[in-house]
């Protein structure tokens, strides 16, 4: 009798291993392929490091932060976060695309650690690359296999999302005042200068001036809505930024056409600067009716802009004025 319960343990061990190899069974080898995070594991820290520049998204609280200090974009934290928790491999990598896509090129990868509660959850190597539409290739280690991975049921670029450049992870606004933090504003028209005003205040008197000095007979109420419209003027994405519609994009007109500048009561001041932006179609370039290029004087980066969020402050002197 103790004899067979004996063997019977021994059975019951031998189907138990058998189920979790196949479970866990893996072409690639288990080591290999573990690039998302456990299902169940919370995300508090992202680190990316390309060996010249290290970039840390930290979360405190209810809010993340770039490298401690600057306030991160929502919308990019949901993106880096659902690709590490549902990225699985697409396929492997040969080793002649290895080669001329990374060895012979001298690429060198992104290092992305992943942080839950100041245990390191995750690890892997990053390698940008033109060769696949999810623009990358990964690995689990430097001399581990590579492979292509994906998010599946998202067929955009997921390479391009592991970038240090700190504007990429800041909220995409050009303007975000209040009314009251508002000393002045000067739109100016370089294509049609009889359009351009400048708007000044004080406390809660309104002065509107042109180039002919100051004017009479406007509407008080659509200046303090005009100034109303600064809270959140938005734009869609950096010009950097990898897309479909950009890869249409040759240059931008060789003139701006509007300044915005706003100065604040703390004397601080922020100008933006809007160039039509050139699509080119079929071989053919025309100006983007819906989109322009937009430019402030705190950096070179440009952005692109939609018509839809910038209208309501690409005002002419004439808006301020009765019908």
């Amino acid at each position: 009798m103790k004899g067979k319960l004996i063997y019977f343990l021994l059975f019951l061990i031998v189907i138990l291993v058998v189920i979790f190899l196949v479970r866990n069974r893996s072409p690639f080898g288990r080591s290999n392929i573990s690039f998302a995070v456990d299902p169940g594991r919370e995300i508090t820290a992202i680190e990316l490091n390309d060996g010249e520049k290290r970039l840390l998204l930290e979360r405190k609280g209810d809010e993340w932060l770039i490298n401690g200090s600057l306030a991160a974009r929502k919308s990019s934290i949901h993106f880096i976060t659902a690709i590490l928790m549902g990225i699985r491999i697409k396929s492997p990598v040969s080793e002649e695309l290895y080669k001329a896509e990374v060895a012979e090129k001298e690429l060198k990868p992104v290092r992305v650690r992943v942080y839950g509660r100041s245990r390191t959850i995750g690890s892997f190597y990053v390698y940008k690359t033109g060769s696949n539409t999810y623009g990358n290739i990964m690995k689990i280690r430097e001399r581990s296999k590579p492979f292509i991975v994906h998010l599946p049921g998202y067929e955009g670029e997921i390479g391009s999302a592991f970038t240090l450049n700190e504007l990429y992870w800041q909220p995409y606004t050009v303007f975000n005042i209040l009314p009251s933090e508002i000393a002045s504003v000067k739109l100016e028209n370089f294509r049609d200068t009889t359009s351009s005003f400048t708007i000044r205040k004080n406390v809660n008197l309104y002065t509107l001036s042109d180039h002919s000095g100051e004017l009479a007979g406007w509407d008080t109420s659509r200046i303090a809505r005009y100034l109303s419209y600064f809270i959140r003027i938005p734009f869609e994405r950096w010009a950097f930024e990898a897309g479909t519609d950009d890869s249409r994009f040759v240059m931008p007109a060789d003139q701006p056409v509007y300044r915005i500048t706003v100065n604040r009561t703390d004397g601080s001041q922020k100008s933006l600067i809007i160039t039509e932006r050139i699509i080119n179609e079929n071989g053919i370039e025309r100006t983007d009716s819906d989109r322009v290029l937009g430019q402030t004087e705190n950096h070179d980066d440009s952005f692109i802009m939609r018509y839809f969020d910038l209208d309501p402050i690409l005002k002419k002197k004439s808006y301020f004025f009765p019908d």
